[in-house]
């Protein structure tokens, strides 16, 4: 899991770079405490994002940051497995990203 408290108790945050087709790649705005692992996978399910290319995963405090897209993916992955249906979007970010196809709503 990407969240993890540590001395401090501070919390790794994630973002999503989104196509979002004429307006073209775009870091989607997201309030502080929404950019988390579980709201972000809420959020690719529910298809809040047009077209994601990527997952970030970073944490100030510290001093790392990383591409979670495969991570991310393979828990969407997991959540289809389980009778998640992924919408088109989330569909395609997983094949890409993983190289499996998701069942997704057309």
């Amino acid at each position: 899991m990407l969240l993890r408290k540590g001395p401090g108790l501070c919390l790794s945050r994630v973002l999503v770079l989104d196509d979002v087709g004429t307006f073209g790649r775009v870091w989607i705005e997201t309030g502080e405490e929404e950019a988390n692992e579980p709201t972000i996978i809420r959020w690719l399910v529910e298809e809040q994002f047009k077209r994601p290319l990527r997952v970030v995963a970073f944490n100030t405090e510290e001093g790392w940051s990383r591409d979670a897209s495969r991570e991310i993916a393979e828990k969407l992955l997991d959540l289809n497995r389980a009778g998640t249906v992924l919408g088109a979007g989330a569909s395609e970010f997983v094949e890409r990203i993983v190289g499996q196809s998701a069942r997704a709503i057309v």
